[in-house]
């Protein structure tokens, strides 16, 4: 078949990649460069450990803490609430137990030995070097941190998650940089990270391209049908011929599939990150501070501060002061780390994370025509769960058997 894929973040280049290992003359559509959005900003994890959702039984009473921390992990644009409210309704129905236990059941699946799941596109792309498999630390201040979140907890241990409780001296040990103000850390030996997201992904796409796949500059604006026949991608370069379609424009995504009669309530989380180039203390592995909310992760071009997440939608400015907070955290983390940077040393970034209410992608075939596959909105796990999604989308459009069970994905489970 001749396959058309919209998007060229992580998801859309995994799919593609599998889709050109299964003999399909495929393409990519993407107005901007590869890898250029969240999957360029993320905190690079590869992580099979996050398989709790978003939305847990408890989290409602911290939100109102959450909004009036100014260096808390949420913030809600109040020009924009009328929009979301709708989405946190929704947020807050996912949360009760029973829910959240097949959500985690559904990441476990799609998470899944991540990094081993890319290993292949890695390989034949060589870029290999990209990956560390060094494993993945969460730290809290104190022990009653810790017993918080003993439901998340309680369900990694449900879904086979390996980890080990570190506590004060072995935690030090493990992590020399870690300030001593952390009393507790969990250790996850199978998590991975990329030090580059977006030379990870770009060089994905470079070996799709040598294999012979194509990226076409352009901006799709709808997918042409006759009846239910797939006849192309509509883009501003012109209709675009394709037997198949795959939507994976993340965060852009909502329009096709209104388009194709299905409603899916995605909305957008925006994250930040800061670099500190040439940082003065450097963690071992990825690190995630339980409190803050955020993840530390040593990259080639530097520390990596990402995190938090805004509801604002897809028009608003960046609020920069977001970025900077997430500094002033990294310093905490790490005393290390100077209390001043000159402007040259830092640079900062936001992206949208295409996100739903109930912390699970949505991945499956359209409402009108079996031919147009979704997959989008990933949220926080867009780069781990990516090769897994890509390889999902490759067994739909091949009619094969789907390696693990897609119902929990299914695009009108909210219908």
């Amino acid at each position: 078949m001749k396959v058309g894929v919209i998007g060229a973040g992580a998801v859309g280049v995994a799919a593609a990649s599998w889709l050109l290992r299964d003999g399909h003359e495929v393409f990519i559509v993407e107005p901007g460069g590869v890898a250029e959005g969240s999957s360029f900003g993320n905190a690079g994890c590869l992580n099979p450990s996050s398989v709790v959702p978003m939305s847990m039984p408890g989290n409602l009473p911290k939100v109102p803490g959450w909004l009036l921390d100014p260096m808390g992990p949420l913030s809600i644009r109040w020009s924009y609430a009328p929009r979301i409210a709708p989405w946190i309704y929704q947020f807050i129905k996912a949360g009760t137990p029973d829910r959240v236990r097949q959500q985690s059941v559904a990441l476990q699946a799609l998470l899944h030995d991540s990094a081993g799941v890319y290993a292949p596109l890695v390989k034949n792309a060589g870029a290999e070097h990209l990956i560390r498999r060094n494993g993945h630390l969460c730290v809290y201040r104190t022990r009653a941190d810790l017993e918080a979140d003993a439901f998340a907890w309680q369900l990694r241990r449900e879904r086979g998650i390996r980890f080990d409780v570190l506590e004060r001296d072995a935690l030090w040990q493990q992590e020399p940089s870690l300030s001593h103000d952390y009393a507790l850390g969990v250790f996850f030996p199978d998590n991975a990270h990329t030090v580059d997201p977006n030379k990870l992904i770009g060089s994905l796409a470079d070996a799709f391209l040598r294999d012979g796949g194509r990226i076409v500059k352009a901006r799709a604006t709808g997918i042409e049908m006759t009846g239910e026949k797939v006849t192309g991608i509509r883009s501003d370069a012109g209709l675009l011929a394709a037997d198949a379609v795959v939507v994976a424009a993340g965060a852009h995504s909502k329009p096709f599939t209104a388009e194709m009669g299905d409603s899916v309530p995605l909305d957008t989380e925006r994250g930040y990150h800061i670099i500190i180039k040439d940082p003065e203390a450097v963690p071992r592995t990825s690190i995630m501070d339980a409190s803050g909310k955020f993840v530390a992760t040593p990259m080639d071009m530097g520390l990596r501060l990402a995190g938090t997440v805004e509801f604002a939608g897809l028009e608003a400015a960046p609020d920069w002061r977001r970025a900077r907070k997430l500094l002033a955290l990294g310093q905490r983390l790490f005393p290390g780390l100077a209390q001043a940077y000159a402007e040259e040393r830092l640079s900062v970034w936001m992206g949208f994370r295409a996100s739903m209410p109930d912390s699970l992608p949505v991945i499956g075939r359209s409402r009108r025509s079996a031919q147009v596959i979704y997959a989008f909105g990933h949220g926080h796990v867009g780069l781990a769960g990516g090769a897994q999604t890509g390889r999902l989308v490759a067994d739909l459009v091949a009619g094969r058997h789907p390696i693990i069970p897609i119902d929990p994905f299914r695009p009108d489970r909210f219908a």
